[in-house]
């Protein structure tokens, strides 16, 4: 490892501490192939091999560490409520133990469970009991043919526009308040009312594309914090079809079947800026602000129904690494790629805040003092942001371990100003150092997020297929 971070240097980036662990099993004689496989809704899966050390020949707990983080980055990168293992009954039995009820992952295990609505169940299997690989495969247009409405659910407004054959005819912005009403009437009135504004401006409607936060399956609103007033009862009877009984009402203005795609917000995101670079090479977004947001749109040019929480992957293997209050786990990309990392390491810096300051305020302190703070206090932010590079540099690797992609995009109120000029310099210059095969092949971009604002509706619009 070249790079140490300057207010971190316990820091073990996950790729390097994989590869260790890969490294001894290889120069061992007792190695044997594991076999993981995450299979979530309708039969897809997401299916990962490697080789561990052999049950019973001392190393059992070092196949454990290795495999449980595995797991978890998996289940908030794919997904899935059963998880076959196979190659290890000493995982196995761990796996099941912690990813349950009472179990040291339990956060995962009830948040899994809520999002396929079924138990989550580790199965011991052999090797011939894995099942074949099953992957989804959601194609989307990128072409905006016939007239189509894109609609984008933020926190803070709601945006929609109207397109016919790629000329849009209307895009409007409109403030709402989501998080603070529990009443999903509110919500439901308030998405047809930009549906039923944009249709006014086409003939008709001939498909639909919505980019929502929140967790998407099938094109229900499984997990959004948008919704977060909703009670438990009227989610589930209002809320998680909300999209698609909006789009009913469509049906029967127009008397006819009217094509649906709702996909999450980053990945409507990382399908924007692939519109932008015009490119299928694979697009990785990533959105750093409250929290740490991304998306993924295959080389292809396909969804593949995953997650993409990058919030809980775990990506510092050091077991003394700052613990995520939500889920209780340590070294979770949300204490790295989010305000929250800033002020990790500002704090470590010696920066100090006053105590009732928002996470908000206290980013824009650190942003402050490299735009105007004296010579020490700009040294000072430029490391901080130098080590949030630094973390980022050594994560893409662990990332394309995952996912294939040729494009990053770096959004988010965390990698605005210098302090984000700063952070890809350092990225780009780790990639180049230590990881010269990735950073020949991955550029990382900063769109202007000015010219996004109505265009995620736009994108979102583009969702459906239709025949040309």
């Amino acid at each position: 490892m070249k790079y140490i971070p300057k207010f971190d240097s316990k820091f073990k980036p996950a790729i390097l501490e994989m590869r260790k662990f890969e490294k001894a099993v290889q120069d061992s004689k007792d190695s044997s192939e594991l076999v993981i496989c995450l299979e979530r809704s309708k039969g897809y899966n997401y299916i990962y091999k490697t080789n561990v050390f052999k049950d019973g020949t001392g190393h059992d707990e070092e196949n454990y560490d290795y495999c449980e983080r595995i797991v978890k980055a998996l289940l908030w990168m794919a997904g899935g409520y059963k998880i076959y293992i196979a190659g290890s009954d000493y995982v196995a039995k761990k796996l099941e133990e912690d990813y349950s009820e009472k179990g040291k992952r339990s956060f995962d295990y009830f948040f899994m469970a809520d999002v396929y609505e079924k138990p989550v169940t580790v199965i011991p299997c052999k090797y011939e009991e894995i099942p074949e690989f099953n992957p989804e495969n959601i194609k989307m247009s990128k072409g905006l043919n016939g007239c189509r409405i894109g609609f984008d659910a933020g926190g803070s407004d709601r945006k929609v526009s109207a397109s016919v054959n790629g000329d849009v005819k209307y895009s409007e912005e409109t403030v709402w308040f989501p998080k603070i009403n529990s009443d999903p009437k509110y919500h439901f009135d308030g998405i047809m009312e930009s549906l039923n504004i944009a249709s006014k401006y086409m003939p008709t409607v001939d498909a639909v594309g919505v980019s929502t936060a929140g967790i998407v399956v099938d094109n229900k609103i499984m997990v959004a914090s948008l919704f977060l007033k909703v009670s438990r009862e009227d989610y589930k009877a209002h809320v998680k079809d909300i999209y698609i009984n909006c789009v009913k009402e469509l049906e029967k203005k127009y008397n006819k079947k009217i094509p649906l795609v709702v996909a999450n917000d980053g990945d409507v995101t990382a399908l924007a800026g692939a519109m932008e670079l015009n490119t299928n090479s694979g697009v990785l977004g990533i959105a750093m602000g409250t929290s740490e947001a991304a998306g993924y749109i295959t080389p292809e040019g396909s969804l593949l129904g995953w997650l993409n929480e990058l919030a809980f992957v775990p990506v510092d293997y050091n077991k003394d690494a700052m613990v995520d209050e939500w889920s209780g786990d340590y070294g979770c990309g949300v204490k790295y790629f989010s305000q929250d990392g800033i002020i990790k390491l500002a704090e470590a810096a010696g920066v100090k805040f006053d105590a009732d300051w928002s996470p908000a305020r206290k980013l824009k302190y650190v942003q402050d003092m490299i735009e105007n703070g004296n010579a020490e206090e700009r040294k000072l932010a430029e490391d901080i942001f130098l080590d949030l590079g630094t973390y980022l540099g050594y994560t893409i690797p662990y990332y394309a371990h995952f996912y294939d992609f040729k494009h990053i995009l770096l959004l988010g109120r965390v990698v605005s100003g210098k302090g984000g000029n700063l952070i890809v310099a350092r990225a780009r210059h780790v990639l180049e150092k230590d990881f010269r095969d990735i950073a020949a092949k991955v550029n990382i971009h900063m769109p202007d997020d000015k010219n996004r604002r109505v265009g995620q509706s736009i994108a979102a619009a583009s969702l459906p297929v239709l025949e040309a």
